[in-house]
């Protein structure tokens, strides 16, 4: 077999800053791995924040271990199937993101060799997915409202706002009096503690679809007093880092939506199957983002088609956030705020290697 691998580190800058309660976000900075085997060649992305505000991980050290430990197993077993390779790599690596953008790869040099859509290797089929937009963190109710203002226009079918304490249930009381009974959610990224329950008792008198990550993600115990607490569901994200995170979050009661993250949990394989241990549980599921450039996103919509991914997704049209996309087309929503497939084989989408070569910042190719 003649196989190679190559990664490319990309910057693309975000129209505006991407805030939340941790940390801010102005250029968004990734990992495109390539895979090639025989001539064909399949594409990930690696998409960890550019400081450790959300996670340990940081591109510089995906980037490491992509180099020294990922990539140089896949060299050696080019052929493994993707969801072999899963297995392997949690067992190898604790770096969720990087095991996201190889294993990535991997269904995308699967789907392309096979010529199929992914979301038939993934058990799945091909339906429009609903698109929700999530919006940062800003100075002034003003500001934020000119947003949600802007892409309910732009006809996204939900959406959430980023509170942290002390921009919380005004900023929400505001959206609330303005546009009505729009569907509306609040993320908090872990800012609050047991001891802010009462933020949230009050919050349940607006009619939201739920609370994201109220708690530090360590904090299952206490979040499972404050849903008890509460009318609103709570939704787990950061704290539903792996299956045996999500396996405690359903023996306490701690959530009951969970934000399946593919770059968070460390790949498509990991994901389905957090997904699987939900629906039996009958907890309800939506598909978020960090968010990610179009390789990643392209590849999680397909996941997103399965039928148990019943709230709006995170991932938003590519210029939603980007002044620019790697990927051919564009990710679009439509008038009435879905996502639509290409057909083809693997995402439907293809990278654009104009832009790919234009916006790499570094790179390196491993052979075996």
């Amino acid at each position: 077999m003649n196989a190679y691998a190559e990664l490319h580190r990309v910057a693309i800058p975000l129209h505006e800053p991407f805030r939340i309660s941790s940390g801010s976000v102005e250029v968004k900075e990734s990992i495109i791995v390539e895979l090639s085997l025989d001539g064909v060649a399949g594409f990930g992305e690696a998409s960890p924040m550019p400081g450790p505000f959300y996670s340990p991980e940081t591109p510089d050290s995906s980037w490491r271990e992509l180099e020294q430990r990922l990539i140089p197993y896949w060299l050696a077993n080019p052929s493994a199937h993707p969801e072999e390779l899963a297995t392997r790599l949690e067992e190898v690596s604790p770096d969720p993101f990087a095991r996201a953008g190889l294993e990535g790869a991997c269904w995308d040099l699967l789907a392309r060799r096979l010529n199929r859509p992914l979301f038939e290797l993934l058990g799945s089929r091909r339906r429009p997915v609903p698109s929700g937009v999530a919006i940062g963190l800003h100075d002034t109710r003003e500001e934020l409202l000119e947003r949600v203002g802007r892409f309910l226009a732009e006809g996204y079918r939900r959406v959430k706002i980023k509170i942290q304490p002390g921009w919380d249930i005004e900023p929400v009381r505001a959206v609330r009096e303005r546009f009505g009974p729009i569907p509306l959610m609040v993320d908090a990224n872990a800012a609050y503690t047991l001891a802010d329950a009462a933020v949230f008792e009050e919050l349940d008198r607006f009619d939201l679809m739920m609370y994201e990550q109220p708690l530090a993600k360590g904090a299952i115990e206490e979040a499972a007093e404050l849903q008890r607490r509460l009318r609103t569901p709570i939704c787990a994200d950061e704290s539903a880092e792996s299956p045996a995170a999500l396996e405690e979050i359903l023996r306490l009661g701690a959530a009951r939506i969970l934000n399946i993250k593919v770059q968070r949990v460390g790949g498509l394989a990991v994901a389905r199957r957090m997904y699987q241990q939900a629906i039996r549980a009958g907890m309800g599921c939506w598909l978020g983002t960090m968010p990610e450039l179009g390789v990643a996103s392209a590849q999680a919509l397909h996941l997103a088609t399965l039928d148990g991914f019943n709230y709006p997704t995170d991932v938003e049209a590519s210029r939603r956030w980007f002044v620019d996309d790697l990927i051919e087309p564009l990710l679009e929503i439509d008038r009435e705020g879905y996502l639509h497939i290409p057909d083809g084989p693997a995402s439907g989408w293809a990278v654009d290697r104009e832009k790919l070569s234009r916006y790499r910042v570094a790179g390196l190719r491993l052979r075996p």
